[in-house]
């Protein structure tokens, strides 16, 4: 659907006079902030594997430790069925979750590159912290600053990256954020493989999350500022070098001129959070902010993420064993997020969320059945059902790490006007870590008391968020970021939202006349 094929009140469908060319300096600007998932990516893995690591339970979590070793060749659900272990994992989330508004203000009002700056240095400083920790409180308060890292971080370079890249490659470029957050678990597999034989081996991996965060923090000095963050702020001249010098040309007027609409209907807005509820706003709080970020996280895919050392240890699977077969299901989301970033800008968005929903729920239903028949009897599972659970949980990661999972941060950070997109990406921000931490917290208990059952519990959601994605999602490829909201008028239920707020304009300038 061409973006230029659109009339709105406001100006705007310049899109078939947009220009760009593909820059070194575009691309060094999306690659430096893209290095943002690479903090979220690396905690997820590491986590994970750190969690498993007989030394950091021993140390810390001494009671699942010696459970663990009661059950060490068996199958066991409750095995890890800790509440303090999992607070360990989910009070990232929770900072992250509060920290998201702190982010929206600091982006909306000092810039993009102000938050990912912040950002860097709060993740670099949890990691520190969790490297030297001596007890739980120090682990909490370091895992507490790298939630507000990841808070700032994922709240921001979705936003930044959207916002650099044209219109025609937008899908691919917002998913480098996918693609550092899949390297970034992928690489810290590798490093718990090598770490978790050694007694501190847990502290250099803990240890290690300070490597993305100063590179994120170096490169991000180096950073211009969005074009839409700069007209935003009232600096249009800058912000009109900045958009010539990423678009490797001087013809932007067009694109130009729509950022500076977009930037006045902003400034109208004095309270965008309160804005974002209006009948107006109503598909991008439904599907933006509410729906697809929670939904990203009903697919029980972070969890398959944050545990799966753990839960291939539960299913008989010994320490290494589990560490590499975890290495293996990741390396299934790196995949992903390269079919994705070649494929999603030609075949849309709307294909991926369909035809991998499908391939998930088949993926949760093998799971189940096969975990109902062959497991929690107390006995090693057999080899052969082993390597079938591996080969059905990485089908599943694929499915997502092509899906959900970069889709689930590209849509909600275009589908927002600019006078909302801080506020939306907060709220996507907020609602995407309150998932995670509640889905964190209950799903080694879940796992312990509904068993095989969650498996199926999470193939229910992946099937109530595929129809909704059929819906209520129109396609958004290759549409300017600033005329996606021209997209509503021409969808079969979103419509009467719009047709109400264009009758309350015509009101509006009527009474003007008068």
């Amino acid at each position: 659907m061409a973006g230029g094929g659109f009339v709105d009140a406001h100006g705007g469908a310049r899109a078939e006079y947009y220009e760009y060319n593909i820059t070194w300096y575009f691309i060094f600007a999306t690659v430096v902030a893209a290095l943002g998932g690479s903090l979220f990516g690396y905690d997820l893995g590491v986590s994970g594997g750190v969690t498993s690591m007989d030394h950091f339970l021993k140390e810390f979590f001494h009671e699942v430790y010696k459970r663990k070793q009661e059950h060490l060749k068996e199958t066991d659900y409750c095995k890890y069925d800790n509440q303090l272990l999992t607070l360990f994992t989910s009070s990232l989330y929770f900072a992250a979750l509060l920290s998201t508004f702190v982010a929206s203000h600091v982006t909306r009002n000092k810039g993009r590159r102000a938050s990912i700056l912040v950002g860097a240095v709060s993740f670099f400083l949890g990691a520190i912290l969790n490297a030297f920790a001596q007890n739980l409180a120090m682990l909490i308060i370091g895992r507490c600053l790298l939630g507000v890292g990841i808070g700032f971080g994922n709240q921001t370079v979705p936003l930044y990256l959207s916002e650099m890249a044209p219109a025609k490659v937008r899908g691919a470029v917002n998913q480098l954020f996918q693609l550092t957050t899949t390297l970034g678990i992928f690489i810290a597999n590798f490093v718990n493989n090598a770490t978790e034989k050694h007694p501190k081996g847990w502290r250099l991996s803990l240890g290690l999350a300070t490597i993305p965060a100063l590179l994120m923090f170096v490169g991000g000095l180096f950073l211009p500022e969005t074009p839409n963050s700069l007209v935003e702020q009232g600096r249009l001249e800058e912000g009109r070098k900045v958009l010539e010098r990423v678009r490797g040309t001087t013809k932007v007027e067009a694109e130009f001129q729509d950022l500076i609409e977009a930037s006045e209907a902003a400034k109208a807005i004095k309270h965008p959070f309160r804005n974002l509820l209006k009948r107006k706003n109503r598909p991008q709080l439904v599907i933006g902010a509410l729906g697809i970020p929670a939904f990203q996280q009903l697919t029980g895919m972070n969890s398959v993420l944050f545990y799966a050392p753990v839960i291939f240890q539960s299913l008989g699977f010994g320490s290494a064993a589990s560490l590499w077969s975890s290495t293996i299901t990741t390396g299934s989301l790196v995949l992903g997020a390269l079919i994705s970033m070649a494929l999603v800008d030609k075949l849309g968005r709307r294909a991926f969320f369909l035809e991998a929903g499908f391939e998930m729920i088949c993926c949760m239903v093998a799971v189940a059945v096969t975990l109902a028949l062959n497991f929690g009897q107390g006995v090693a599972l057999s080899k052969g059902i082993g390597i079938f659970l591996v080969v059905t949980i990485s089908l599943f990661v694929l499915a997502f790490g092509r899906s959900w999972g970069p889709l689930g941060w590209l849509v909600p950070s275009e589908i927002f006007p600019l006078e909302t997109r801080s506020a939306g990406q907060s709220m996507v921000v907020c609602v995407n870590m309150l998932f995670t931490a509640l889905i964190a917290q209950c799903f080694l208990v879940s796992l312990c008391h509904l068993r095989y059952g969650i498996f199926l519990v999470f193939g229910g959601f992946i099937l109530i968020m595929t129809l909704f994605i059929y819906f209520l999602l129109p396609e958004t490829k290759q549409v300017p970021i600033e005329e996606i909201h021209l997209l509503w008028q021409n969808h079969w239920f979103w419509k009467r939202y719009c047709d109400h707020d264009d009758q309350l304009q015509q009101v509006e300038r009527k009474l003007e006349q008068v």
